[in-house]
């Protein structure tokens, strides 16, 4: 899977992912991971409605790999934004929202200076494993110690699906962040509901928020 397959989806928009409102494990539990933050980082963050619920608290820092998402999601909102080229990245900057277009894993932490929150409501469960690896450290990699992401999984019968979406287990979860605190906020059933925009045949469909607290 590479930057071409996602964006396709955008060009051709096949956004099965996207929610229309701010996600209801984000409203739940935002507000216990965000005593002593500052900023929030959203990887891959798309054009979703999270990132303006997330500036009601916090300055918000995006990455995301398309353009179209990008301009869409000032656009839909009308909101004002400047807009200019940094080395490999195009940056887009509101008074409270921050978007860096470009490839995620080329990100540095001057870029994000300040984020020591993260939040992840389909970033890890949209790569496949070897890239999950690759961004659990790239995250490591960026984040001052001690700092906290705000994961929203995403667990079905693996031999049911092929994804994205991809099954990641809270097994799997804590081998990628290996010595940090993980702790189950929260859990929704959506078995029989789909995912997003999504149908799914699984026979069993659940999301989970996690709380990371970094070494």
């Amino acid at each position: 899977m590479d930057a071409n397959f996602w964006h396709e989806r955008w060009q051709n928009n096949e956004l099965g992912f996207h929610l229309e409102d701010p996600h209801p494990l984000l409203q739940q539990c935002l507000s216990a991971v965000l005593p002593g933050k500052h900023k929030v980082l959203v990887p891959l963050c798309g054009k979703s409605p999270d990132l303006h619920y997330l500036a009601g608290y916090l300055p918000v820092v995006g990455a995301e790999l398309s353009a179209i998402a990008c301009n869409d999601f000032f656009a839909e909102r009308s909101i004002p934004f400047e807009q200019w080229q940094a080395h490999e990245f195009v940056c887009y900057h509101s008074d409270t929202i921050r978007l860096w277009q470009g490839d995620f894993f080329a990100l540095t932490p001057e870029q994000i200076v300040g984020c020591n929150l993260v939040y992840d409501r389909a970033a890890l469960i949209a790569l496949p494993p070897a890239m999950r690896a690759q961004y659990a450290a790239k995250l490591q990699q960026l984040l001052p110690s001690n700092s906290t992401i705000l994961l929203i999984s995403l667990e079905y019968p693996k031999h049911e699906k092929q994804g994205p979406p991809f099954s990641v287990t809270h097994t799997e979860i804590e081998q990628l962040f290996s010595g940090a605190e993980i702790e189950c906020l929260a859990r929704l059933d959506l078995t029989g509901k789909g995912f997003a925009k999504r149908r799914f045949t699984t026979t069993s469909l659940v999301e989970t928020a996690y709380r990371i607290t970094l070494p």
